[in-house]
């Protein structure tokens, strides 16, 4: 029988209880790792062998309910799913451990997620819908009808998206790509009848998704595959579908970046900020669009563009993808 390999690995575990603690630190355990093990293991093994007091979540272990998701190395993972040596491979052999929101920590791994669960609860994430109260059939939904979901409801809700995403470091108000993701799972239901009633939250200034900054951070973190990001840009097509867009720098650049396209066959880059921006907010882009006319990123007359040599597929590659009207 073939002798299982180890590989000594060193974890940097996030420790702070805010009930005594001013101030975070971290405390190493070497170590050694087999290619079996998933940073849930990890976990268990300092706790029950190394140091009882370490606190974190877990529960299904089959990467279901989301309790167990930190960050490794800065990277959101649910810790039952994500293989130890892979990360090992990816970031070395000194693994920092720690909780999905550092300024959240309440005990160690463990983190007050009141503000998802807000957010979550902000978008309405409910079917909508006046039914019978003793119905005599059953409400029917096709297989394309489920299809048009995207499977938007394989969320979890673990809130490795939400976490990881920049627009809302910086801006609590900004709802989050995890309860957008739910937002359309109920747009997209045959069944629901909201109505605006929710693209009218999701459409909201400041904090709705008009606000996302495009960083695909959500898509590359989330251990179910929704893409988030994706599921914001459907929702972007519903509400100039319903007509609800209020006319911004947000709304402006998606409706220039398809005319764009539609007109040139590429995008013009001077002409986007002069139509998305309008007035003296396209001056703070002036240095930058001069480092770029420089690179020949973008043209030096913004009305006179040329034109692509293969408009009549580009016209129809923007006629089949294109659903909403601006």
């Amino acid at each position: 029988m073939s002798e299982i390999k180890t590989q000594k690995i060193t974890f940097k575990v996030f420790r702070f209880n805010s009930e005594t603690d001013y101030l975070p630190n971290y405390i190493d355990y070497e170590l050694e790792v087999t290619h079996e093990e998933v940073v849930l293991d990890i976990l268990n093994r300092i706790k029950w062998g190394m140091d009882g007091s370490l606190s974190y979540r877990r529960s299904c272990r089959h990467g279901i309910c989301g309790i167990c998701s930190v960050k490794v190395a800065g990277k959101a993972i649910l810790a039952c799913k994500e293989n130890v040596l892979s990360l090992v491979a990816a970031f070395g052999t000194e693994l920092v451990i720690e909780p999905l929101s550092i300024k959240r920590a309440m005990k160690d791994l463990i983190i007050d997620k009141g503000d998802f669960w807000s957010k979550h609860d902000q978008i309405k994430p409910y079917l909508i819908s006046e039914i019978e109260e003793y119905p005599e059939t059953e409400n029917l939904v096709t297989p394309q009808q489920a299809e048009a979901l995207n499977e938007a409801d394989y969320c979890i809700q673990c809130g490795a998206c939400h976490y990881s995403c920049p627009a809302l470091e910086i801006n609590e108000q900004f709802i989050g790509p995890a309860a957008f993701a739910k937002a359309f799972r109920f747009e997209a239901d045959v069944r629901d009848e909201a109505g605006n009633e929710r693209l009218n939250i999701i459409n909201a200034p400041e904090e709705g998704v008009w606000d996302c900054v495009k960083c695909m951070e959500c898509a590359e973190v989330c251990p179910k595959d929704v893409n988030p990001i994706e599921k914001i840009t459907q929702l972007h097509n519903m509400v100039f579908s319903a007509g609800v867009a209020k006319n911004n720098i947000a709304t402006r650049h998606a409706v220039y970046f398809k005319d764009s396209i539609a007109k040139h066959g590429q995008l013009n880059e001077a002409g986007l900020v002069i139509y998305s921006e309008k007035g003296y907010g396209m001056y703070k882009h002036l240095k930058v669009g001069a480092r770029m006319i420089a690179k020949g990123k973008a043209h030096i007359n913004p009305f006179i563009v040329p034109k692509s040599d293969k408009m009549d597929e580009i016209a129809k590659l923007v006629k089949s993808s294109s659903s909403a009207k601006f």
